[in-house]
C-alpha cells in the first residue's frame, strides 16, 4: 500500500484516514461473507476445547429466531478479523507512518510481523489453555444446584471476548520493547520498580478478562510475567548491543545527547 506524504492539508488527512478505513471495512466484509457458509464448522471447532468441561451431552441451544443468523454472523465477523489482522494492523501503523523519521521506518515493517504474531501467539494460548479452564470453572460453580443451559450466544460470545482479550494482552511485550530500545522509560526503571509492575499486571489481567473469574486472571497473569520478562530481556540485549552497558540507565534525553555526540564525531 502507498505511503502518503509527512505533510498534507487536514483534509487529505482525512481522506487518507477514510482511504485505509474503507480498505479495513471492506476486507472484513468480503472475507466475513466467504466465511459465513463455514461458520458451522468454525463454531464446531471453537468449541472443541471447552466439551470435555462440559456435562456429557451438552448441545448448544439457540434461543430465538433470529438467533441462529446472529451467532453465524457474529463468527463469520470474528474470523474474518482474525484472518484480516494483518490488513488492519498494516493499514493503522500505515497511516502514522509518514510522521516517522527515515530511520524509524526500517522498524515498522517488524513491528507489523510482530504485532501480528503476538496477535495470534495470544489468541493460540487462550484457544489450548485457558478456554477449558474458564468455561469448566463458571460451569462448575452452577451444576451443584442448578442445569446449565448451554446458550450458544452466551457460550460463543465469552470465548470470542477471551480470545479478543488475550490477543490485545499479548501486545504488552512490544510495548515494553519499546520503551525500553527507545529510553522512554529506561530499562534499570522497569527493573527498580518490578513490584509496581507485576500490581499493574494483576490489575490489567483482572480488566482484560471478560468472564471475571479467577482462573483466567491468574493464568493471564501468569502469562503476562513470562511476556514482560521475556520483552526485557530482548530489550537489554538490543540497548547493550547497540549502546553499552552503560545505556540500560539512561534517560531519552541522555540517550539523544548521545546521538548527538556521536553525529558531532563524525562530521
Amino acid at each position: 500500500m502507498p505511503i502518503g506524504p509527512a505533510r498534507m492539508p487536514l483534509t487529505d488527512h482525512l481522506g487518507e484516514l477514510r482511504r485505509r478505513l474503507t480498505i479495513i471495512v471492506v476486507s472484513l466484509i468480503i472475507t466475513a461473507v466467504v466465511l459465513y457458509n463455514a461458520t458451522p464448522v468454525l463454531i464446531d471447532f471453537m468449541m472443541d476445547p471447552i466439551r470435555s468441561a462440559l456435562p456429557h451431552g451438552t448441545r448448544l441451544t439457540v434461543l430465538s429466531v433470529l438467533g441462529g443468523f446472529t451467532i453465524r454472523f457474529k463468527i463469520a465477523m470474528f474470523f474474518a478479523g482474525i484472518v484480516c489482522s494483518p490488513i488492519i494492523i498494516w493499514e493503522i501503523m500505515a497511516f502514522f507512518l509518514p510522521a516517522l523519521k527515515k530511520n524509524e521506518r526500517k522498524w515498522v515493517v517488524p513491528t507489523v510481523a510482530a504485532m501480528v504474531a503476538l496477535f495470534y501467539l495470544g489468541m493460540i494460548f487462550c484457544y489450548l489453555v485457558i478456554q477449558k479452564a474458564a468455561i469448566g470453572w463458571m460451569v462448575d460453580q452452577s451444576i451443584d444446584f442448578a442445569n446449565v443451559l448451554a446458550n450458544a450466544e452466551d457460550y460463543l460470545n465469552i470465548m470470542m471476548l477471551l480470545e479478543i482479550g488475550f490477543g490485545i494482552a499479548f501486545q504488552l511485550p512490544l510495548v515494553i520493547f519499546y520503551l525500553s530500545v527507545l529510553h522512554l522509560v529506561p530499562y534499570k526503571t522497569f527493573r527498580a520498580q518490578w513490584r509496581y509492575i507485576y500490581v499493574g499486571l494483576m490489575v490489567l489481567s483482572a480488566v482484560v478478562t471478560p468472564d471475571a473469574s479467577p482462573v483466567t486472571m491468574i493464568l493471564m497473569f501468569a502469562a503476562l510475567i513470562a511476556l514482560y520478562e521475556v520483552a526485557l530481556g530482548i530489550a537489554r540485549y538490543v540497548i547493550i548491543a547497540r549502546d553499552g552497558k552503560a545505556a540500560l540507565k539512561w534517560s531519552r534525553e541522555e540517550y539523544e545527547d548521545h546521538k548527538y555526540e556521536e553525529e558531532m564525531s563524525k562530521s
